[in-house]
């Protein structure tokens, strides 16, 4: 396995017609960890999500992907500026987004079996035991029972909803999952239980997270390192404890000190 970051991006700018969005930013993710991306609102941190997933095209800059061919399991290099459309289109199984808007996120009309198939069809892909079999597994993952599968979104709680949402993003096995404020539509409690369940998830499948949030205690259970966006750029990066504990930028220090601390919860160490 490569010691090299699975996805690094350098000097991303974004113009739109009235003003630049994105201002040479620079960020890596390594293979299995948690990079927490902070900020305020309109800072720039869900931008930064869409251009680094290809979903929005950068005005400047380079991203390149670390993965591996279906066909073969050693590692690649990909300039995700370069590649074909038909290749990205094959590398965009590996790279999969939660969104944070869980009733948002599912369309009313299909149940949730449809959902969850929904990956496999666009992407003309038969898992290896089945498709049943599969989307059976991914509920079982999610904490979800079988018999969603006959259900539609009005049917579920916004926990549950989130749950259905992470299960389609992992149908296809991605190596990195983006997730762009994924409980703040959510009460703290049952935030709390879908926080846990990205962990567990994560130390099953070796999953990197690109994490968004606005939460400063939230990001020092789940990440491992944190980006600090303000207007655009990236002003403070190092591991959680440097950046929470012992931050060096005044904007850093507004964000945690304008942060309450969460409740008491079952957020497991």
């Amino acid at each position: 396995m490569s010691d090299e970051p699975l996805l690094e991006a350098h000097n991303l700018v974004k113009d739109y017609a009235t003003a630049r969005v994105i201002d040479n930013v620079s960020l890596h993710l390594n293979r299995g960890e948690t990079l927490g991306l902070v900020g305020e609102s309109g800072s720039g941190k869900s931008t930064i999500a869409r251009l680094l997933l290809r979903l929005v095209e950068p005005t400047s800059g380079s991203i390149t992907f670390r993965a591996s061919r279906a066909d073969d399991t050693a590692l690649r290099t990909y300039d995700l500026m370069r590649v074909t459309p038909a290749e990205m289109r094959r590398l965009r199984r590996k790279l999969s987004i939660v969104f944070q808007d869980p009733y948002a996120a599912l369309n009313p009309r299909m149940s949730v079996r449809q959902i969850l198939a929904e990956p496999f069809a666009i992407h003309r892909e038969q898992p290896p035991s089945g498709l049943d079999a599969r989307l059976h597994e991914l509920l079982a993952e999610v904490g979800l029972e079988p018999s969603a599968l006959r259900r539609y979104p009005h049917e579920f709680s916004g926990g549950q909803r989130q749950r259905i949402n992470i299960a389609r993003a992992l149908a296809l096995r991605p190596e990195l999952l983006v997730l762009d404020e994924p409980v703040s539509a959510l009460d703290v409690s049952v935030g709390a239980q879908v926080i846990n369940l990205l962990r567990d998830l994560q130390q099953r499948y070796g999953l990197t997270y690109l994490f968004i949030s606005h939460s400063m205690p939230l990001v020092r259970y789940l990440c491992h390192r944190v980006a600090v966006m303000q207007r655009g750029r990236i002003v403070e990066t190092g591991t959680w404890s440097e950046v929470c504990d012992h931050p060096r930028e005044p904007y850093t220090q507004q964000l945690l000190a304008a942060t309450p601390e969460l409740p008491p919860l079952d957020l497991r160490d």
